[in-house]
């Protein structure tokens, strides 16, 4: 039976290679792509923006609570969610592929083992919050901030783990292309949040920690409300399965994609706090080289939503076609939104460069902090470009469940290119806050390019092969266990 699958597999691909790209297959695959995309906007914004909103309300509170309250949220992100956001990327390649293949049942099964998994990442998580305090003091932060921050940490844990189980249901939900359900639910999350966060921050006299539970909260909300969506919507039946031991046999399977994902993920993410990091020492005036180093950051997480977004429609219909053992398809996915990402991409920068001379005042009023913005906004319009690539070109990445190369190529364009890059221009060539961010948008440069070459060298039909195969392979495996049984 094994090998009259695979025989199968292997036949279906090569049908496949065959078939001729036409216009009306390609215009077909663009509005594929934009269906999943465009709503993935709105989910992908509303994640983002509770944790901002929350910050943004704290800020009232004065001086010390808006600084310990950026710190907690920095470091939070840093160690924890970041880590989870990448891990759970493993689903897009297991749980894509699954359903390309149809075996629905077994994509029901993986969100569990997802869920599982993460959850025991959480724990050596949740071990370092709760000593956030000493771990800034023993870096020499401020004692005062470090004890505010560590208190707001510790009440940041229950958001933690809502986040590890929204994150491995939003796969779920994207790659069957079930997007209506995520929109609502995020559109009502975060309508909700900000009516929460204010009466918690400002009426409950819990002040800046009512901040942390109206985090919390909202991660809860919007994964009960997915989770009750998929008990009960018919749309789900298909995949819905009723928990059970099954879970534990994809342990070792999902852990082989988490890791290189997390790594892949955060070894971005980190260099641009690095960055942020390195431009505090600057000397004589490090508040503001600081300052524009974060509206950089800001401005490029901000706008990210919209690459991602394509990124994660181009994971699901890349992981879809190879799981269904369609390379042609696939190949047509990738290119289609390559396309739509350059297209993004030249919009978006051209829009902030015709904004150059306002960006400054959108994040401070202070004339020096505004010049410095201005002075720097070529850059800035570099870097959107180059992101607005890299975060669909990832995406595609992890459909195809490169994950491991992603992670190899982040670390060599990130850490041997452009950090080091950055300090040299920044402390060596005197070029301060500039230097920093040039050197870091060249090793998103490095990277584009990289991941670039390597789609264009794809034997895509070699992929749908590999993908069907760990498919098939792994759901007769657990059959004949299960037999056995």
């Amino acid at each position: 039976m094994d090998k009259d699958l695979l025989g199968k597999n292997t036949q279906v691909g090569n049908q496949e290679d065959h078939l001729r790209i036409t216009w009306q297959v390609f215009a077909q695959e663009v509005k594929e792509v934009c269906c999943v995309a465009g709503p993935m906007v709105v989910v992908n914004s509303s994640t983002f923006f509770l944790q901002t909103i929350a910050l943004m309300m704290v800020g009232h509170l004065g001086k010390l609570a808006q600084s310990s309250t950026g710190v907690a949220i920095s470091l939070c992100a840093v160690t924890g969610f970041s880590v989870m956001f990448g891990m759970a990327s493993a689903l897009e390649t297991l749980c894509g592929q699954a359903y390309g293949a149809k075996q629905y049942k077994k994509l029901g099964v993986q969100i569990q083992t997802g869920i599982f998994c993460l959850y025991l990442c959480c724990l050596p998580v949740c071990l370092l919050w709760l000593n956030l305090e000493k771990l800034l003091n023993f870096l020499g932060q401020d004692p005062l901030i470090a004890h505010e921050a560590g208190k707001f940490t510790v009440c940041l844990i229950p958001a933690l783990f809502g986040y590890a189980s929204l994150q491995a249901l939003v796969r779920y939900y994207l790659m069957q292309s079930l997007v209506t359900p995520l929109v609502l639910s995020s559109s009502f999350t975060i309508c909700f949040h900000i009516a929460l966060c204010w009466a918690l921050v400002f009426k409950s006299g819990m002040g800046r920690f009512g901040g942390a539970l109206a985090i919390g909260t909202s991660y809860w909300l919007n994964v009960i409300l997915l989770g009750s969506y998929m008990k009960f919507s018919n749309s789900c039946e298909k995949t819905r399965v009723l928990i059970s031991k099954e879970l534990f046999q994809g342990i070792k399977e999902f852990f082989r994609f988490a890791i290189p994902s997390a790594i892949m993920a955060c070894l971005q993410w980190w260099s641009y706090e690095l960055t942020t990091v390195l431009a505090g020492l600057f000397r004589p005036n490090p508040e503001l080289e600081t300052s524009i180093l974060a509206v950089c950051v800001s401005m490029n997480i901000t706008i990210y939503s919209i690459p991602e977004s394509i990124g994660s429609a181009a994971s699901t219909r890349v992981s879809n076609a190879l799981g269904a053992g369609k390379p042609q398809e696939a190949r047509v996915s990738a290119l289609c939104s390559r396309l739509l990402a350059t297209c993004e991409a030249l919009i978006v920068s051209s829009i902030v460069f015709a904004s150059q001379n306002v960006l400054g005042r959108v994040f401070s009023n202070e004339p020096d902090v505004i010049a410095y913005v201005t002075d720097i906004a070529p850059l800035l319009v570099m870097s959107v470009f180059l992101d607005s690539l890299q975060g669909t070109i990832t995406g595609i990445a992890r459909g195809s469940g490169w994950q491991h190369i992603g992670a190899y190529v982040n670390f060599g364009a990130y850490y041997v290119v452009g950090i080091p890059l950055a300090a040299i221009l920044g402390f060596w060539a005197c070029m301060r806050g500039k230097g920093l961010w040039l050197g870091i948008t060249t090793g998103t440069f490095c990277q584009v390019v990289v991941l670039l070459l390597i789609i264009s060298c794809t034997d895509w039909v070699k992929e749908a092969k590999q993908a069907r195969e760990r498919t098939l392979q792994r759901t007769l495996a657990e059959e004949e266990e299960n037999i056995l049984i």
